[in-house]
């Protein structure tokens, strides 16, 4: 039996809607972000924006959620459909040696009503306009981790509040400083636009745009099926461990631009104001030693 049919059911059993988990859901009040509108008839098309070195889980978490959602009264499709669209047809490599061949290039992908955006490599203009392009159209625009980057080069978040992966507050307020950076936000939402925090910040995302669309049991249920007991989904600003950039000590130094732990032997350091500050590679040196402000809070 396939996983569609045996969450259809399940539901038509009653058996997801009786469990606590799903009560205690109901109970947690939903964000302020308005409600989106599913076609009438037919499938939400998502397209999941790839280059290479592509993070897996940033957008495979939210193609789990989107490819497992069951919506009740919907026989002839599900609720979503998921595609990959790149630049070209050439295979990517993906984080972990994955390689992922595309559906689509930018000329031939259908309109999409959701757009993911994984941390990826750097895009160039192409990338960006398409980005620029497919989100005039589409119900949402999402980014997960540092797709936040490439996101806010587009021009699309400026004026507008955003999080990213926490290790990349200091580099993201350095480089685009008309976005309001929302720390300990595990995601938020702006209009037609939501960024996630990092990695798995991407899964509770997506359950929250399958909240937007169908409600709150639906989301809730899906969570469920996937045995997803995480509730960051239900509270926009449970990243809060992340609010306050972790203090670098003598003993366990950290690189000021990521966070990362760090030895005091054998790695790049700079001296700024009479202190020693170490880093876990070269480039993330250069980045502070152009602005060491941007870094140190």
């Amino acid at each position: 039996m396939k996983r569609r049919e045996l969450f259809r059911l399940s539901s038509a059993m009653g058996l997801s809607v009786a469990l606590p988990s799903l009560a205690a859901a109901a109970a947690v009040p939903a964000s302020t972000a308005g409600s989106l509108t599913p076609p009438a008839e037919g499938s939400i098309p998502v397209a999941v924006l790839l280059s290479q070195n592509a993070e897996m889980i940033d957008f495979a978490g939210p193609w789990e959620v989107f490819d497992n959602v069951n919506v009740p009264g919907r026989k002839s499709a599900p609720g979503f459909r998921l595609f990959t669209v790149a630049e070209t047809m050439a295979p990517i490599r993906a984080s972990g040696g994955m390689t992922i061949i595309p559906d689509y290039t930018f000329e031939t992908a259908p309109v999409a009503r959701v757009i993911v955006i994984p941390a990826q490599s750097e895009p160039n203009e192409k990338v960006l306009a398409w980005v620029r392009q497919a989100s005039h159209s589409a119900d949402l625009t999402m980014s997960v981790c540092t797709g936040a980057f490439l996101l806010a080069k587009t021009g699309l978040l400026s004026g507008r509040p955003a999080t990213t992966h926490h290790g990349f507050f200091g580099q993201f307020t350095m480089m685009f400083p008309d976005v309001s950076l929302k720390r300990g936000a595990r995601y938020v939402e702006s209009g037609k636009f939501a960024t996630a925090g990092g990695l798995s910040s991407g899964i509770d995302l997506a359950l929250r745009v399958v909240e937007r669309y169908f409600g709150r049991d639906v989301a809730s249920n899906t969570a469920n099926f996937m045995e997803y007991q995480g509730r960051g989904w239900l509270d926009p600003n449970s990243n809060s461990a992340y609010a306050r950039m972790p203090r670098s000590t003598d003993a366990h130094p950290l690189c000021p631009v990521c966070t990362m732990e760090v030895a005091r032997v054998g790695t790049a350091s700079s001296v700024y104001r009479g202190r020693t500050y170490y880093f876990c590679m070269e480039g993330h040196k250069q980045l502070f030693d152009a602005a060491p402000k941007a870094y140190l809070g």
